[in-house]
């Protein structure tokens, strides 16, 4: 009978090459390691669109020890998931993008206490009036968590807007930041230029930062926050590009 645990994870690969490097293929950017192309899970070759997001994943790949830990890549797991799910067909992420909008964090207020809704209104409100004013669109807000229909003008803008992302890569490193934040608006306002990712991470978790104000912060939700942060820069590394 064996004695490996269950749930134990799988052992991780050995690191099995000494040299990584960036060269410029058709397919793009691409990482190899001692001349050899990585390949993602469904063996197409990894090729970015830029080269600091190749140069990233390369990174990645080169701060590995003597284990290959997938989980300590992100640029890389996000670049695979684009290559091999979304770059054919984009168009149902960016919808989904869409749908975010239509529950935004942004819309959603504290009634109490009155620090905070202040706080809520001298940080987020510039970033509607930023949506009003680059995108055409108002919003409705609501206190507490009830939801509240958003004008169909307005979700239209938005969608059109979304449009100008052409590539799976843009698409989905604006998807990533959506769910990582909660906002659409913030997303958009990053790859616009409005916002640095730090900025948008800022007020992504401005409630949450309240809350540890004023009673303390949980180790392992801060820890559960970090790793997502590694996430958020692995988008705003594939979005770049956006803003030059």
């Amino acid at each position: 009978m064996s004695n490996t645990p269950p749930f134990a994870r799988p052992e991780l690969p050995k690191r099995f090459y000494k040299a990584v490097a960036v060269t410029e293929t058709p397919q793009g950017f691409a990482v190899s390691l001692d001349g050899r192309p990585v390949k993602t899970p469904a063996r197409k070759p990894l090729a970015v669109p830029t080269k600091p997001a190749a140069d990233a994943i390369a990174a990645e790949w080169e701060a590995q020890s003597e284990r290959i830990d997938p989980a300590s890549m992100p640029v890389t797991r996000l670049a695979n998931t684009v290559i091999d799910g979304i770059l054919d067909d984009p168009e149902p992420v960016r919808a989904e993008i869409a749908r975010f909008a239509e529950t935004d964090m942004m819309f959603y207020r504290a009634g109490e206490p009155e620090r905070l809704v202040e706080r809520q209104r001298e940080r987020w409100d510039p970033i509607l009036a930023w949506a009003e004013e680059r995108l055409g669109a108002r919003f409705t807000l609501a206190e507490g968590v009830m939801h509240v229909a958003q004008p169909d003008a307005s979700l239209a803008v938005v969608r059109a807007h979304l449009q100008g992302f052409a590539d799976g890569f843009s698409v989905a490193a604006l998807h990533q930041m959506t769910t990582l934040t909660g906002s659409a608006l913030l997303a958009m306002a990053i790859a616009d230029g409005r916002l640095s990712a730090e900025e948008a991470w800022a007020l992504a978790h401005l409630d949450e930062d309240w809350n540890v104000e004023q009673w303390g912060a949980d180790d392992e939700a801060m820890a559960r926050r970090d790793a997502r942060w590694q996430e958020m820069q692995a988008a705003a590394v594939m979005l770049a590009r956006e803003r030059q």
